[in-house]
């Protein structure tokens, strides 16, 4: 590889701050009086794609298709069963103790349900600093400012941190979760389904400070959600879940404006419309998703497809490029990315 070569490879590599390869999740299935491991429940089950640093990417699907196992996997809440996770080049999974604990405050995360993750006994500064305190992010004397630095940017005032978290709303408890994650001067947030469990108008109010807040700190998100209509306002790349897999991957405008995968074409018919005189499209799946302990072979998704073919029964699809980096897992596309016509339905 000759001089510009290597530079250009170098300055590709280093705009992903974020790199997951192949990474599967299995959890065990333990049965009889000895407990023996008799199968798997295949959580996440061979997931790739690259972050770039001051971007969201929006990871939608279905409940239980493995969006939080993603997220937990990725900061190491949970082992891995296989794969790779690279934080700037350096693989997380490969770090020591003492390497990992330095790691920790760049790479945070913000939990789904505002009420069972702050702990009822401790007041809200405690909450915020306890962690600020322990990893030293700044000098004694400059703690107190410092708190009260962090909780303004989050829409938080300073008596705040007297009070505990039942005597908030869960708007404003949820703004104590991103202030418990940003006190620790993150570069990296997993953002898991941070507004699920908010009223529609806290929701705006939320994912606003989070774009506000991505502006001023220049954050990286991995937000997951299974509401489509948020993820589009929020993210730049999207990657579509479904028993473990992503099925489609690519800027939100590639994904929104041409979606390919059935699948994802099914999900995006059931967002609601706020015009009563336009006619949805819905597009029903039969049946339910399958088990993750045993799922069908080939196309996962062959047993709810309308599309389905012989070899979707029995030949797993490859990802292939329909171009822009927009990539589709199906055998409705050839290895050039483009629609085999015979196949398609009118």
């Amino acid at each position: 590889m000759n001089g510009s070569a290597a530079r250009a490879n170098a300055s590709n590599d280093t705009e992903y701050i974020l790199e997951v390869r192949n990474l599967k999740k299995y959890f065990d299935i333990r049965s009889g009086l000895l407990q023996r491991v008799t199968g798997y429940v295949k959580a996440v089950d061979g997931v790739s794609f690259k972050l770039k640093k001051g971007t969201t990417m929006g990871l939608v699907g279905e409940s239980g298709c493995g969006k939080t196992t993603v997220g937990r996997t990725i900061l190491r809440l949970s082992e891995k069963t296989e794969g790779d996770v690279l934080y700037k080049g350096s693989d997380i999974y490969a770090m020591s103790k003492s390497d990992l604990r330095r790691l920790r405050p760049k790479i945070q995360i913000i939990f789904q349900d505002p009420y069972s993750s702050l702990s009822p006994r401790l007041p809200v500064g405690e909450i915020i600093g306890e962690a600020v305190r322990q990893h030293k992010i700044v000098p004694k004397e400059e703690y107190e400012d410092y708190l009260d630095k962090i909780m303004a940017s989050c829409g938080l005032q300073p008596y705040h941190k007297d009070r505990y978290p039942h005597e908030f709303s869960g708007g404003q408890r949820q703004r104590i979760c991103i202030a418990r994650a940003l006190a620790l001067n993150p570069d990296f947030i997993v953002c898991d389904e941070p507004v699920s469990a908010l009223d529609v108008s806290i929701q705006a109010q939320i994912i606003n400070l989070l774009k506000d807040l991505q502006k001023q700190f220049n954050l990286t998100y991995l937000f997951i959600s299974h509401d489509l209509s948020v993820v589009e306002h929020i993210s730049d790349t999207i990657g579509v879940m479904y028993l473990g897999n992503i099925v489609e991957s690519g800027s939100k405008e590639d994904i929104f404006d041409n979606p390919l995968h059935p699948y994802t074409k099914a999900l995006f018919s059931a967002i609601p419309i706020p015009d009563p005189t336009v006619k949805m499209n819905r597009i029903v799946l039969q049946g339910s998703i399958p088990s993750p302990a045993n799922p069908p072979s080939g196309c996962k998704f062959h047993t709810r497809c309308s599309y389905c073919m012989e070899r979707c029964k029995s030949e797993a699809p490859a990802a292939v490029d329909s171009g822009n980096g927009h990539i589709v897992v199906c055998h409705l596309y050839g290895a050039d990315g483009k629609p085999i016509a015979e196949l398609q339905k009118p």
